[in-house]
C-alpha cells in the first residue's frame, strides 16, 4: 500500500481544521498509509526584514530536511508550482504509485521554503496563485488526495 507522508511546519490549533484532517485521514485509511508530522514553527519577530525572514525560513527547512525519508518522492507546496486539475493530479500518484512506495508532500510554514530546499525536491506543486493560510493547505491537500484516490479507481465523487 502506497505510504503519502505529510510534513508539514505549525500545528493545527482550530478544532475545525483537526476535525476535517480526521475525517480525510479516515477516508483516505482505505487508500494509503498516511503519516502526518507536525514540525514547530519558528516565531517571527515584529522587527523582521528579509535577513531574518531568510534565517527563519532555513531553519525550518533544516528541520523539515531531517525528516524526509529517503526513497521517498518529495512534493513541496510552492506558489510557483506545477498546477494540476484533480484529474491530472490522480494520474500523477498513480504514476508514483509505479517508481516508488512513499510520496512526501511538504507544507512550509508561514513564510513558505527556500530556494535551496525547493530546488532539491522532486517537484514543486502548486494548488492556487492565491495565498492560503498553510493550516487550510493541509486540509485541502488531503481533499485532493482522497479525490485523486476515488477518481483513480473509478468510484464517484462530487464534481
Amino acid at each position: 500500500m502506497l505510504t503519502i507522508n505529510i510534513v508539514c511546519v505549525g500545528k493545527l490549533k482550530e478544532k475545525f481544521f483537526k476535525d476535517a484532517v480526521s475525517e480525510y485521514s479516515k477516508r483516505l485509511s482505505k487508500y494509503c498509509k498516511l503519516n502526518i508530522l507536525e514540525l514547530p514553527d519558528e516565531k517571527i519577530p515584529n522587527n523582521s526584514n528579509e535577513t531574518i525572514f531568510n534565517e527563519i525560513k532555513a531553519k525550518e527547512c533544516k528541520n523539515i530536511s531531517s525528516h524526509l525519508k529517503e526513497n521517498s518522492y518529495v512534493a513541496c507546496l510552492d506558489l510557483r508550482g506545477k498546477e494540476y486539475s484533480s484529474e491530472q493530479f490522480a494520474t500523477k500518484i498513480e504514476s508514483l504509485k509505479m517508481k516508488t512506495s512513499s510520496i512526501t508532500f511538504v507544507i512550509g510554514g508561514s513564510l513558505g521554503l527556500t530556494k535551496e530546499f525547493l530546488i532539491n525536491c522532486d517537484e514543486q506543486i502548486c494548488f492556487s496563485k492565491m495565498t492560503f493560510p498553510h493550516q487550510l493547505m493541509r486540509i485541502f491537500l488531503l481533499e485532493q488526495l482522497f479525490r485523486a484516490f476515488k477518481i483513480s479507481n473509478g468510484e464517484t465523487y462530487h464534481r
